[in-house]
């Protein structure tokens, strides 16, 4: 394994990217599931397979050199969220159904442009479950730019999205702005695109949510929250990477199975923790 992080460009950038992606999608998704929007990832991450079809579809036509399918994944993944939350003012009552609306369209994409470009092949393979051999220097350099926009927007706008979390109404009287709604949409969208080549499409909603469902079983405080779902999900990157290797077999799989079980550790702990409490008081 060491000879081939040092040997091998691909497996170094695969690991910088599954340490940067390790923090960046359970510190978003700790926003995302107090705000009970979990659905949203999976919603945002078909419409990025939409993307992602139409640029291979795309490239097929074109210039295949040129073209690189994960911008595509990108843009229609931010122009999801836009819609989303557009479908959110639209059904003010309803708000939820913005999301199964924008699911169906990003699957409907999926299959009309995959019918297109003539079925599944290795390259789209790689990008629904996660690759390790296919992270270029220009995806990495791609997470990066993301990581550094999505942190300094959650460094410089706790406050208000912490507000935003646990009180959408309360929010709005004390003037959180409207936009802020928005912008969260986007930087979700832009995590989602950036997990995709080393977790995989069909997969990165588990990366998201997953880590902060372990972490609230026994984390006190949001900062304590934030915290352990970053540290869940870097265990489950990293290891998930090296069984991966080890396995030749896509990582994605193997980072989501890591979590179910740091998941079901943690119910198990809390479950001790709190028969210990009742013998204690009795």
């Amino acid at each position: 394994m060491i000879d081939a992080l040092l040997n091998f460009d691909f497996m170094r950038y695969s690991f910088l990217c599954g340490m940067l992606i390790g923090v960046l999608a359970p510190l978003i998704g700790t926003f995302i599931v107090v705000r009970r929007l979990s659905l949203i990832a999976d919603a945002l991450s078909h419409v990025t397979l939409g993307g992602i079809s139409f640029g291979m579809l795309a490239a097929k036509w074109l210039a295949p050199a040129v073209i690189n399918p994960i911008w595509f994944g990108i843009l229609f993944s931010v122009t999801g969220a836009l819609l989303i939350e557009r479908l959110r003012s639209v059904y003010k009552h309803y708000q939820e159904l913005s999301i199964p609306i924008i699911m169906s369209l990003g699957i409907g994409l999926s299959v009309v442009f995959i019918s297109l470009a003539d079925g599944f092949n290795q390259d789209l393979f790689g990008y629904l479950f996660g690759s390790i051999s296919a992270v270029t220097l220009t995806d990495l350099l791609t997470i990066l730019l993301i990581f550094v926009i999505v942190l300094a927007f959650i460094f410089l706008l706790y406050k208000e999205l912490f507000v935003l979390s646990f009180d959408e109404e309360y929010a709005q009287i004390i003037g959180v702005p409207r936009f802020l709604h928005i912008l969260f949409m986007l930087m979700v969208a832009l995590v989602i695109s950036a997990s995709m080549r080393v977790v995989g499409i069909l997969l990165v909603s588990s990366l998201i949510t997953l880590p902060v469902a372990s972490a609230m079983r026994f984390a006190r405080g949001y900062k304590a929250l934030m915290l352990w779902s970053v540290i869940f999900g870097e265990v489950s990157v990293i290891l998930g990477l090296v069984l991966a290797f080890y396995l030749n077999i896509s990582p994605g799989g193997v980072i989501v199975l890591l979590l179910i079980i740091i998941l079901l550790g943690a119910i198990f702990y809390q479950k001790k923790r709190e028969e210990g409490g009742s013998a204690d008081e009795n």
